[in-house]
């Protein structure tokens, strides 16, 4: 049985669909929970405490212990503030799932470069200045479990989301690197991938589609990922009871000699480039370089040193 006694989360964008669902649940298995949530539309605009309020109300309605917070997630110093409130209140910080985000979708030909910073600034920086927050406290306790919330629309692609795809791709890099830094402290990074329905998708799915996609059935995979025995480095996809991973590989490649680095030379031989078979997971950006470097020392004969 999963449980979270005595652990204290802090959830972004928890007034509503997801994060309300996250929130609930966690609060259920034993969690303190502060919600945060500023209040806006979709779109960003607007600001309200009530629906954070109403969150608190449901959990503690259940002997539950929460708190609400409004922090705007890209104010570092609003966000200080819900740090500290936390810890005040319950103690510590333990989990935060970076759930905040809003939308401003169009083609990328008739975008605004506002909307695609503003974008950008609520759901990359947003998580950044929210994970900021706790990162030293965290650090400091020896433990730490943190999600982001990342979406098929950046690891795939879907049109008229560039600000939003750019975005929620960010977040893997993030994760990436920030579960490398984490680690000796006991600090787990994982990343979300859900599809559910929400405000975010009623308008663009059918019906029928929505009612399979229950935020419940996505909570279920988050929870697991903040939980104390849960992975690292992991990007769980969630949505309609289905669970996957998504995992980035890399292809063993080639090596050309030097006389064949050409674009011709590359393009002759791109099937080759694109086989998969006995592709790799890296776990850092150095073991692309490695590969390459030891390609090309067999090649000359050179030795790089003890194996």
């Amino acid at each position: 049985m999963i449980r979270f006694d005595g652990r204290t989360a802090i959830i972004t964008g928890a007034g509503n669909g997801l994060g309300r669902s996250h929130a609930l649940l966690l609060a259920e298995r034993g969690a303190n929970v502060v919600v945060n949530d500023l209040g806006g539309t979709v779109d960003g605009s607007g600001a309200s405490l009530s629906a954070a309020e109403t969150v608190v109300k449901e959990i503690t309605d259940k002997g539950g212990r929460a708190i609400a917070h409004g922090a705007d997630v890209t104010r570092a110093d609003q966000v200080a503030d819900m740090v500290d409130q936390a810890i005040r209140t319950f103690g510590a910080v333990d989990i935060l799932v970076n759930n905040a985000g809003i939308l401003r979708d169009k083609s990328f030909a008739k975008m605004e470069l506002a909307d695609f910073e503003l974008v950008l600034k609520v759901h990359l920086m947003g998580s950044v200045t929210c994970t900021k927050a706790v990162w030293d406290h965290m650090k400091e306790r020896n433990y730490g479990r943190i999600a982001m919330t990342s979406s098929s629309s950046g690891i795939y692609g879907n049109f008229g989301q560039s600000n939003y795809g750019a975005a929620k791709m960010g977040l893997v890099g993030l994760m990436n690197v920030l579960s490398i830094e984490g680690k000796k402290n006991n600090i787990r990074v994982n990343t979300l991938s859900p599809t559910a329905a929400t405000r975010m998708t009623e308008d663009i799915l059918p019906p029928a589609a929505l009612d399979l996609m229950t935020v419940e059935s996505v909570s279920a995979g988050l929870a697991y990922l903040v939980s104390e025995e849960g992975p690292e480095r992991t990007i769980l996809c969630a949505g309609a009871g289905g669970y996957a991973a998504t995992r980035i590989y890399e292809t063993p490649g080639i090596y050309l000699p030097p006389e064949a680095q050409t674009p011709e030379a590359i393009a002759a031989n791109f099937d080759r480039i694109l086989d998969p078979a006995g592709q790799d997971m890296l776990t850092d950006g150095s073991g692309q370089t490695l590969k390459f470097v030891a390609a090309a020392a067999k090649h000359f004969g050179v030795s790089l040193g003890p194996e």
